[in-house]
């Protein structure tokens, strides 16, 4: 016995409206449900407001949910109001429209749970002052550090240890010292750190009184020599302890180094275990968010329960973000035994995660045919940059040859304060060219978690501001 299809209503402009019905003549089979399409007497969807909407909306009978422009600026209370159905935006790019429906949002149920503590170590941070180091930690809570780490200098010798620790914990942060000073461990422990990094034989027989946490490692790394008699030192006192190999930099052993996690692992099954990761994030000449997933990843298959990080070296800077992201990613795809991909977009700062395909010379030369404002839509496909105007349509690879080209052709309409705007756009499209980035107008380049919101000063940013006062969005006079 079938079903009856739901029934949603999609609103659009004049130059979106093939592309969408298209897409939908395939996508509602797949999907089941029944759409309708209302064509609105505008050129770009994305200057469409929520009240303009709301005031020339027509729903048919029987309409379950109405599906707007994801660019439709303004509360969608007005068209809830006018066509008393459920109303959302769809994607801000149609040919993400599948992804809208569902697949994905399936896929990702109960996306976010984690199981690996992140340790944000201040590097050398008897070298600060405590109100820095309380700022620091606070930036790196927000990021998504579970506990913040004091590392100190060789040689021990810091005084205001017990000051910081108490500022810290005051603060709501768990604390702990990265030190092999007694005098430093004793201090900070008083004073509210509730994990020691770290112990091997030199200090294990002094684990006992403190009464907190240890981190145990052996003393010779590469042969794990020594681990077994600290772990059986922390055993006899009753100290809690996780345990970490201690990871190599490449050149120095990493294969073997992972090799011991493995092995690790193996003989204590039910351990706590550490990795701190900074000996290859901080010492490899490479962008940090990769080397935080993969490492993430072998924690996740370990079951390593918490990984140290640092952001010493500018490649690095944000790695505990990266670790909170990651974190999320790895869990998923272990928990739910499925490929980490296209699941996490933050993650992938330099290149989009999925490029779009393109628009192509027919669409946008129907674009130019339909535009009856003064103001330019630039567009950054198949190698080159695309600007688009009223009855104009110029490519070039080269934004200055293409600016020269308009020059030519509309040089006495362009005022400074344009000129500069498509100058800015036309650098953001080269971008996106170079990078093979997504380039949408108006909007800033996807940077992944690095993304910094776009404040758009752009001419169709203060047409669709000035349609959303009560005025005339700029291309509604087309035919």
């Amino acid at each position: 016995m079938s079903h009856p299809r739901e029934k949603i209503h999609f609103v659009t402009g004049r130059l979106a409206a093939p592309s969408l019905e298209e897409a939908l003549a395939r996508l509602a089979p797949e999907a089941g449900f029944e759409p309708s399409v209302q064509v609105m007497n505008i050129t770009v969807a994305a200057l469409m407001t929520t009240p303009w909407i709301a005031r020339r909306i027509a729903v048919p009978a029987g309409t379950e949910r109405v599906i707007v422009p994801g660019l439709a600026s303004g509360s969608l209370d007005p068209i809830r109001e006018a066509c008393g159905v459920p109303v959302e935006r769809g994607p801000e790019d149609l040919r993400r429209l599948d992804e809208h429906f569902g697949r994905r949002a399936r896929d990702l149920e109960g996306y976010g749970a984690h199981s690996i503590e992140i340790l944000a170590e201040i590097n050398h941070a008897p070298r600060l002052a405590p109100d820095a180091i309380l700022a620091e930690a606070r930036r790196m809570r927000a990021d998504g550090a579970d506990r913040i780490d004091l590392g100190c200098d060789p040689g021990g010798g810091w005084s205001g240890v017990g000051e910081v620790v108490r500022r810290l914990v005051d603060d709501g942060h768990p604390v702990s010292i990265d030190s092999f000073d007694p005098d430093e461990v004793a201090a900070a422990v008083a004073a509210g750190a509730s994990l020691v990094l770290s112990v091997n034989s030199s200090n294990a027989a002094r684990a006992a009184d403190w009464g907190v946490e240890v981190v145990a490692i052996p003393d010779v790394p590469s042969t794990l020599e020594g681990l077994d008699a600290t772990l059986a030192t922390l055993d006899r006192a009753g100290v809690r302890y996780r345990i970490d190999p201690v990871l190599e930099p490449i050149g120095f052993g990493l294969a073997a180094s992972l090799g011991r996690y493995i092995d690790t692992r193996r003989r204590f099954p039910a351990a706590p275990m550490m990795m701190g990761i900074g000996n290859l994030t901080e010492l490899t000449d490479v962008d940090s968010a990769g080397v935080n997933v993969l490492l993430l990843g072998i924690c996740a298959e370990l079951g390593i329960g918490s990984v140290l990080t640092t952001e010493v070296i500018h490649w690095a800077r944000s790695s505990v973000r990266e670790c909170d992201l990651a974190r999320r990613l790895v869990h998923h795809a272990v928990t739910r035994r499925t490929l980490p991909k296209h699941v996490e977009p933050r993650l992938i700062t330099l290149r989009s995660g999925r490029p779009q395909a393109a628009h192509g010379d027919e669409a946008l030369d129907r674009l130019a045919a339909a535009i009856r404002d003064t103001s330019y839509r630039m567009f950054a496909e198949r190698g080159r940059v695309h600007l688009v105007g009223r009855g104009l349509h110029l490519a070039d690879a080269d934004p200055f040859a293409l600016f020269s080209a308009l020059e030519a052709e509309r040089g006495d309409s362009l005022d400074p304060s344009h000129a500069f705007y498509l100058g800015y756009e036309a650098a953001k499209a080269v971008t996106a060219l170079t990078l093979d980035k997504d380039y949408r107008q108006d909007q800033a380049l996807d940077w992944g978690h690095l993304t910094r919101p776009e404040i758009g000063h752009g001419p169709s940013r203060a047409a669709a501001r000035a349609a959303g006062e009560g005025g005339p969005a700029p291309a509604e006079e087309g035919p």
